[in-house]
C-alpha cells in the first residue's frame, strides 16, 4: 500500500500543471544543446546508452547526463554493496553481471540476478535507507549511480530532462510492480488448488 501511495504522489506531481515547465518546455526543448564540458571525465562514452529506464529518453538528453552521477569500474567478486550500509543511490548496470544476495540462517540466498540495463536502489533516491542485501560483481562491471543530491541539481539544471529520467523510473517501478503482482497471483492460485478446507 505504501508503494501504490508512493507511485500516486509521484504520478501527480509530474502531471500537475507547472508553470516554469510549461513555459519554458517548447523552447528549451528546442533549443537545448549538450554543453560537451559537462561531460564526466571518466565516462567511457559521450552519452549514456539507451538501455533500462534511459531507453526512452533522448540522445541529447542522455549526453547531458554525463555531466551527472559517477562511472564505477567493478572487478569480479567485488561488493559493489554490503548489506547494512546506508544507501542513497541509483545504480544502472551498463556492462557486466551482478548478484543480489542475502544472507539467511547462515545460508547465502541468491534474490537476483542483474545485467546490461537493469538497476536498483531507486527507492533510495526518494526514500534513503539501509541496503538490505549485498550485491557482488559477477564479471568485471561498469556501474552509473546517481546520488538524491545529484537528481536534485539535474532537476535544477534542466528541469526538462530531469523530468524524462523521473518518467523512465517512474515507468520501471510500474513494470516491476506489475510483475510483482502478477507472481503474487500466481502463487495464490497455486496454493489455493492444492489446498483444500481441513488440510493441517
Amino acid at each position: 500500500m505504501i508503494i501504490i501511495l508512493w507511485f500516486y504522489r509521484i504520478f501527480v506531481l509530474f502531471n500537475a500543471p507547472n508553470p516554469f515547465l510549461l513555459a519554458t518546455q517548447t523552447t528549451r526543448a528546442a533549443n537545448h544543446q549538450p554543453n560537451p564540458n559537462m561531460n564526466h571525465p571518466s565516462s567511457p562514452w559521450p552519452e549514456l546508452p539507451d538501455i533500462g529506464f534511459l531507453a526512452q529518453i533522448p540522445s541529447e538528453h542522455r549526453a547531458f547526463l554525463t555531466g551527472f552521477g559517477k562511472f564505477r569500474r567493478c572487478s569480479k567478486d567485488e561488493i559493489v554493496i554490503a548489506e547494512g550500509s546506508p544507501q542513497e543511490s541509483l545504480n544502472l548496470v551498463l556492462s557486466g553481471t551482478l548478484h543480489i544476495i542475502s544472507n539467511a540462517d547462515e545460508r547465502r540466498i541468491l534474490l537476483a540476478a542483474l545485467g546490461k540495463g537493469d538497476s536498483l536502489g531507486e527507492i533510495n533516491l526518494f526514500d534513503p535507507a539501509a541496503a538490505s542485501a549485498t550485491v557482488i560483481a559477477r564479471s568485471d562491471c561498469l556501474i552509473w549511480s546517481i546520488t538524491r543530491h545529484e537528481l536534485d541539481g539535474l532537476l535544477q539544471a534542466d528541469p526538462i530532462i530531469g523530468l524524462s529520467v523521473m518518467k523512465g523510473l517512474l515507468g520501471q517501478l510500474s513494470r516491476r510492480l506489475r510483475r510483482m503482482n502478477e507472481k503474487l497471483v500466481t502463487a495464490e492460485m497455486w496454493i489455493s488448488d492444492r489446498w483444500k478446507p481441513g488440510t493441517p
